[in-house]
């Protein structure tokens, strides 16, 4: 603990002291089971949570797709109640990392992506492609991509989130963990709540629900929520602020319950996302930012001040998503037996816009999305609630998806200029843009061909995306109670998945598709090989460390006209031999701005556009009650995800199929290599844990070793994705969550989770042979420190005092960046150590407060003060190569200091 123990320095230190001196500051992260009298004053101040307060204040969760407290579940758990998301200020679900043990959130390109990481693992799921490692369910509803889960949160009951793989519990296979959100059923008493916010930057929240009767077996509630809130950065290239929030949705339910037997629920809703969103700034200028600035009169931020809340775009981004849909769960209680039925349609609407260049010079003129999903889930269960020592669950799961993209990325009005610095800069003044039109066309015999094409504004790529996904599954566990406290647990899933889809990508950019060694060029890199080796050679003879200059040259040629001559025959060789040497071509300089070359479609005769995959998974677990007071469990958990498919401008033909695709005669000009899809990832961890509780304490360890087979890492390039499987990426953890009640008003909450992940097995990763090395962004410790202090008053009214400590230990950001890999003039790899280097500076580590201060009225009046990220601690979340700009790398800073006043009235 040592290492800990140093990692909690400065404002830590300084918040342990605090938690230990005042009791205003104190927060419930996380709910813990216990035993014990009723916590009234919770049950007062959050009525949302009443179906969670049963036999004393233990909660009842469903984890295991039944009703236990969170104290018998042998799982590693996590609940957040409604009481924790009020109190913590907890606006959507990507909020949720700060008091939820083990758990990362992140949003980075658009509104529209999330992004989980349990344990440290998960990946990406901005690429349309991938399914998320950790799987999400609303009511039993599985949200297959990130934009879906997105929403306000009036209505939940409680949010579990379930670590490791749990194939054998959930239908659809997740392979590091679930988040299980739970909403109030309608209830057949009318009542409700309505909130009112106020912030900074101009934050208004309005969001409540009602429910009652409609008759004796017909209940309905009604939910919605609208969250607008001002940018907190200033765009000084649009004038506009950019990271705002103006979101909307509304929720209805209806609950029949004809006998007591049968129980039907439909779920119907609505969002709408459209913001501007979301902040990329500066943190390394490169020599072609530089180009750019000075052609354009652009700016961009200072790298020195990635904080300043300050950038510079072209255009505002676009987020505009709609995202609906429709469940209808059926319950039947046949005697011991329940039979269950949920049925779902949803479908997620998307168009996002972005400047990609990132600075107010118009280099890229548009990078586009338009996404499309539509999904049908049905999942049949059968649960058996008996007397005796056995009792299972079966069920089967079917899902359906359908993927649609289309893409547009382009260059801007300042693209030609641009290049045109770069060329001549490159080519010490000899060559530029007009130059090239005019030589290539005229070696190709149609002089006028290029003129006024090269980088020419509105032309690049053109995408359009399709992936269709079906897959089924039966799963089932079962539990025995092979002596009085001990239990057996064992579970099986078989899922089977078929994908099919295709990448059709056509480009207009002409320069991108010149081949500089083509036959037709043969007099024209003569020439400049000639040319060059004259100036290299006359600059090596005067000692100027550089080329020559036409004048030096001439004087040169005056005063040693012999050995000039001489100078002049060996170029002249050199320029015969080597004029149609890939290698030695003088043009390969110019590769890195052939942005967007020729792409090959698929399917095609060597790739074939489609998945097969199938998996059987299992769980194994033995639980035992040493006491009313204390559990115990071990057990082994397996866990598979299905092929992802990178729907991206990075798709690419691995290099296996090259010798293939070349005798199909199907490669295209300057034909690159990389991934088109990941194949299946499988999961296992290795767990041991211990549940205590005391009344008045509790306290859950977990230690565990999992394991990923064949993770599917995915790499943000700037503008696509790399996508690659690793052989096996582990973590070693454990896990501590604890609850202590010192005094009756006082509740202390404290987690704590110390990760040690490497990849064991990873040789083609995105930066070479990664194997043995330590994954970025995973800290190796985290954790929560918090509690709440309620003050009764004499009048029946309480002061409710809370906050919460988010803590992460230092991490660097990313393990490499694409950009600055090292690469001979064919493109191959030469040095991935660069690009690794290029990470190396970029840390995070993560010190978060929150608070708030709470009036609770007997009346149902609730007057609240409240403050997130109260040090004002800044870091970059994610870094990437600034597109189209060599040398350049840019980053995704997180959300500033907020605070604000919230109204809410209960009744």
């Amino acid at each position: 603990m040592n290492r800990f123990a140093s990692e909690l320095s400065g404002s830590t230190r300084a918040l342990l002291l605090l938690s230990a001196a005042s009791a205003a500051f104190m927060l419930p992260a996380t709910a813990y089971a216990q035993d014990g009298q009723k916590d009234v004053e919770a049950q007062a101040a959050a009525p949302a949570a009443e179906a969670e307060v049963q036999d004393g204040n233990e909660i009842i969760v469903t984890a295991s797709k039944r009703e236990q407290t969170l104290q018998e579940v042998p799982i590693a758990v996590s609940v957040t109640t409604a009481e924790t998301l009020e109190r913590s200020q907890i606006r959507d679900i990507k909020d949720l990392g700060s008091v939820v043990p083990s758990l990362r959130v992140g949003q980075l390109q658009s509104s529209a992506n999330t992004n989980f990481f349990i344990r440290g693992f998960g990946n990406g799921a901005n690429n349309a492609g991938i399914e998320p490692s950790v799987g999400v369910f609303i009511d039993g509803v599985y949200r297959s991509r990130s934009a879906a889960q997105i929403g306000d949160f009036p209505d939940v009951q409680r949010i579990e989130v379930l670590r490791g793989p749990q194939s054998t519990l959930f239908g659809k296979n997740a392979s590091a963990g679930v988040i299980s959100i739970i909403t109030q059923k309608p209830k057949f008493t009318f009542g409700g709540n309505v909130e009112a916010s106020y912030g900074n930057f101009d934050a208004m929240v309005l969001k409540g629900v009602i429910t009652g009767p409609l008759s004796e077996s017909v209940a309905v509630s009604f939910a919605g929520g609208y969250n607008k809130r001002d940018g907190y950065t200033q765009d000084l290239g649009t004038g506009n602020e950019t990271n705002e929030r103006n979101r909307w949705f509304v929720r209805g339910q209806v609950l029949i319950q004809p006998s007591s037997d049968l129980t039907i629920r439909l779920i119907g809703d609505y969002g709408r996302i459209d913001e501007n969103c979301c902040t990329v700034v500066n943190l390394r200028s490169g020599a072609a930012t530089g180009a750019l600035l000075a052609v354009s009169g652009g700016r961009v931020n200072p790298s020195s001040a990635p904080f300043g809340n300050i950038v510079y775009n072209n255009f505002d981004s676009t987020n505009d998503i709609r995202n609906y849909g429709f469940s209808g769960q059926i319950d039947y209680e046949m005697g011991p037996l329940t039979l269950t039925s949920i049925t779902a349609i949803r479908k997620l609407e998307a168009k996002t816009n972005q400047d990609s260049d990132f600075t107010s010079g118009d280099l890229l003129g548009r990078n586009s999305q338009d996404l499309n999903i539509k999904t049908f889930t049905q999942e049949l269960r059968l649960a058996t609630n008996l007397d005796g020592p056995f009792n299972f669950m079966l069920g089967g799961f079917y899902f359906n998806e359908k993927i649609k993209q289309a893409n547009q990325i382009q260059w801007g009005n300042s693209a030609r200029a641009y290049a045109n610095v770069l060329v001549q800069g490159a080519s010490g003044g000899a060559l530029n843009i007009a130059l090239l039109e005019n030589t290539f066309g005229a070696l190709e015999g149609a002089p006028t061909r290029y003129q006024n094409q090269f980088f020419r504004a509105g032309t690049g790529f053109d995408e359009r995306y399709t992936l269709d996904d079906e897959s089924w599954s039966i799963f089932s566990q079962a539990d025995f109670e092979i002596t009085d406290g001990l239990t057996l647990t064992g579970g099986v899933n078989y899922t089977k998945d078929a994908k099919d889809f295709s990448a059709n990508i056509v480009s207009s950019d002409v320069f991108g598709a010149i081949d500089f060694n083509a036959p037709a060029y043969a007099p024209f890199r003569n020439q400049l090989l000639f040319q060059g080796g004259i100036a290299a050679t006359v600059g090596s003879a005067l000692g100027l460390g550089r080329s020559a200059t036409a004048a030096e040259i001439g004087a040169f040629a005056a005063a040693q006209n012999a050995t000039f001559n001489a100078i002049v025959a060996g170029s002249a060789a050199n320029a015969n031999a080597n004029q149609n040497n890939p290698a030695a071509n003088p043009l390969n300089g110019l590769k890195a701005l052939q942005f967007f070359p020729p792409f090959l479609n698929l399917p095609n005769s060597v790739e074939s556009g489609r998945t097969r995959d199938d998996n059987f998974s299992y769980t194994i677990r033995l639980a035992y009650d040493v006491s009313d007071q204390i559990n115990v469990y071990a057990g082994i958990a397996t866990g598979y995800k299905a092929s992802s498919i990178n729907l991206s401008r990075d798709s690419r033909p691995t290099l296996a199929n090259q010798a293939a695709l070349t005798s199909a005669g199907l490669t295209r000009t300057n034909q690159s290599y990389g991934s088109r899809f990941a194949t299946p990832e499988t999961a296992t961890v290795y767990e041991a844990g211990l549940k205590g509780n005391w009344g008045n304490a509790s306290a859950n360890i977990a230690v565990f070793k999992q394991s990923i087979k064949g993770f599917q890492s995915n790499v943000f390039t700037g503008t696509g994705f790399f996508l690659a499987n690793a052989g096996k990426q582990s973590t070693f953890g454990v896990e501590f969550e604890g609850m202590v009640k010192p005094v009756s008003p006082l509740t202390l909450n404290f987690s704590v989770t110390y990760l040690n992940p490497k990849y064991d097995d990873f040789v083609l990763s995105a930066f070479g042979n990664a194997t043995g090395s330590r994954p970025a962004g995973i800290p190796e410790w985290s954790g929560n420190i918090g509690g709440t202090y309620v003050h009764e008053m004499g009048n029946g009214d309480r002061i409710i005092a809370n906050a919460n400590f988010h803590f992460e230990s230092d991490v660097q950001v990313i393990e490499g960046l694409p950009g600055f890999i090292t690469r001979n003039a064919q493109g191959v790899v030469t040095s991935f150590q660069t690009g690794l280097d290029a990470a190396k500076p970029f840390r995070r580590s993560v010190d978060e407060l929150d608070a708030s201060l709470t009036y609770a009225m007997q009346n149902g009046l609730e007057l609240t003060i409240w403050g997130r990220n109260l040090l004002n601690d800044r870091y970059i979340m994610q870094i990437f190569d600034s597109p189209a700009q060599s040398g350049g790398i840019s980053g995704y800073p997180n959300q500033p200091l907020t605070w604000g006043g919230t109204a809410r009235f209960r009744f």
